[in-house]
């Protein structure tokens, strides 16, 4: 079992939580993901690791509430455990040779851009962090952003931190006012890493996606995460999850995405089990 040792509310669909896992904590590096599973009965779950510590042993994950197991890990408390917690997954993030770079977070993805941003920073690179939310209520780690870079820059979709925009115009802005990055790094939804890919494109910057598609197994066994890069098949959870923006096939592996909605629409619906009566 592994215990939940700390437990924090970043917003209202957000949670941060520190999982005691010493094995992983040793091994994990920036960039590498998890699979956890609540209990006997729970779906396995890729998450990106956000932080460890290797002394205290424990990793950090950080969830939104999308689905059926996601809130079901929100219910859970600090003194409680996950039946089962996996990795460290995929290969970790490279940093050799970046001197200038922008690491792009979109929602979600700002809890692993932080990460990325921060080994750059501490590598000694200057790295802008452009991260982008809907609105100011849902602004997360600004703090730890502000401490993983050389210029933080939050846009929200409203404004309502007084920066309207994309994230993508941030970026655009900082090209065009004469920012010269030898490396972009882009994570979050996958129309927006596509947008980014296609911007850096003709520039010739070298793009890093990192591409979070369905998983089961995590050991490129079950094919579920595969992907197509440079028109050769790839499995996010080996190969990547980071990739060459340039090469991945984004049409491809959003149509990809989609396919599982239905299924997910309906595990969250409240099932009333006959035998005991109880919701589910």
């Amino acid at each position: 079992m592994y215990p939940i040792v700390k437990k924090r509310v970043l917003n209202e669909t957000t949670t941060l939580m520190e999982i005691e896992a010493p094995l992983v904590a040793r091994k994990a590096l920036p960039g590498q993901f998890i699979i956890f599973r609540i209990d006997e009965e729970g779906e396995r779950v890729p998450l990106t690791i956000a932080g460890y510590d290797r002394e205290k042993g424990t990793v950090t994950i950080i969830f939104q509430k999308v689905g059926y197991t996601t809130e079901k890990l929100d219910s859970l408390n600090e003194g409680d455990s996950l039946m089962d917690f996996v990795g460290p997954l995929g290969e970790p993030s490279s940093t050799e040779g970046i001197k200038r770079c922008a690491v792009i977070g979109g929602g979600l993805g700002v809890a692993i851009a932080y990460p990325q941003a921060k080994a750059l920073h501490d590598a000694g690179a200057e790295v802008d962090l452009i991260v982008g939310f809907r609105n100011e209520h849902l602004i997360i780690l600004k703090d730890e952003l502000e401490a993983a870079c050389t210029n933080l820059i939050i846009m929200t979709d409203d404004g309502s931190n007084g920066n309207k925009g994309f994230v993508t115009q941030a970026l655009e802005k900082q090209i065009q006012a004469g920012r010269e990055y030898d490396t972009v790094i882009a994570i979050g939804p996958l129309p927006m890493m596509k947008a980014v890919s296609e911007m850096t494109r003709p520039l010739a910057i070298k793009t890093i996606v990192s591409m979070n598609p369905i998983m089961i197994d995590g050991t490129g066994m079950c094919g579920g995460c595969r992907l197509t890069v440079g028109g050769e098949t790839k499995f996010a959870c080996v190969d990547g999850p980071d990739f060459d923006g340039h090469l991945v096939d984004f049409d491809e592996a959003m149509a990809r995405g989609r396919m599982f909605r239905p299924e997910e629409a309906k595990a969250r619906e409240k099932h009333i089990c006959n035998l005991t009566g109880e919701a589910r």
